[in-house]
């Protein structure tokens, strides 16, 4: 049996770090969870919460005591702009006595992980998960408004991750051995289309769902009247239009790590289903 470690867990309210706790609770480790806002948190009652700021290195002293490992993000502050405190936070980490650190990859360079990569004072490991299967949600008020999603390059290829697998992988590379200097690519067990994933959604809530595919001019339309940047609209382009290779090609990584199978697509959409159903 692993022996119980504490655990820090920075972005513990997000999409990925709810699942870096949820699995390090069920392994049996303690967890402390740092957030900017403690009132909010909702995190379960065995949780510790912990407010702090990424931004704010020397605020997190009392969050490091008596941690062995600590999950990070790559952004902080109020607007998730990217830090620049990465040698600091490592710095007090290491003299608080934590021995392990996990990076969740912001999907760019970013000083946090590099100041992670050099320091060899603490054994690293970077997750590198592919796309979230939670952006699905995305479509939920379209689907539940008119039993429609509308999206740009419907067949394009994704091996999408349950973020409870990017959980897990961090858990076991938080509390056990043989996976310092890793770099993890992390991705679902399939490929999937725009289409294939409409129709486990459509299945799983007993009701068809037209699929209507934009052109680019029409998306990036839609993503303008949705609020989004023009850095993330070229970003969606490039990312949905032209797939990187590493966004398409499904590895086992979550079986490798953790001794499972990757969850599929079918397990999230039976998770969240109600999401997608009129009255939720």
């Amino acid at each position: 049996m692993t022996q119980t470690q504490k655990i820090l867990v920075t972005g513990a309210t997000g999409t990925v770090g709810r699942q870096v706790v949820a699995e390090l609770l069920d392994r049996g480790h303690a967890v402390r969870a740092l957030t900017r806002d403690a009132a909010r948190a909702a995190l379960p009652a065995a949780v510790e919460v912990a407010q702090g700021d990424l931004t704010d290195p020397e605020g997190l002293v009392p969050a490091l005591e008596g941690v062995t490992g600590i999950h990070l993000i790559t952004f902080g502050g109020a607007f998730f702009a990217p830090l620049e405190t990465g040698p600091r936070i490592l710095e007090l980490a290491r003299a608080a006595g934590v021995r392990r650190a996990t990076v969740l990859h912001g999907g760019g360079p970013s000083l946090l992980e590099d100041a992670v990569r050099a320091d060899d004072g603490v054994d690293w490991t970077v997750l590198m998960p592919v796309e979230f299967m939670a952006n699905a949600l995305e479509w939920a008020d379209g689907i539940v408004a008119s039993d429609v999603v509308r999206e740009p390059f419907v067949s394009r290829l994704s091996a999408m991750v349950h973020e409870g697998d990017i959980g897990a992988v961090a858990a076991v590379a938080l509390t056990e051995e043989g996976h310092a200097g890793q770099e993890y690519v992390i991705t679902g067990p399939e490929l999937l289309t725009v289409g294939d994933k409409v129709a486990a959604i459509a299945a799983a809530r007993g009701r068809d769902i037209a699929l209507v595919e934009l052109t680019e001019e029409q998306a990036v339309a839609q993503w303008r009247a949705a609020g989004h940047s023009e850095d993330v609209i070229g970003f969606l382009l490039e990312a949905y239009g032209n797939t990187p290779e590493v966004g398409r090609t499904v590895l086992d990584t979550v079986e490798k790590v953790t001794g499972r199978p990757a969850l599929t697509f079918g397990r999230w959409v039976a998770e969240h289903v109600a999401a997608f159903t009129k009255g939720r």
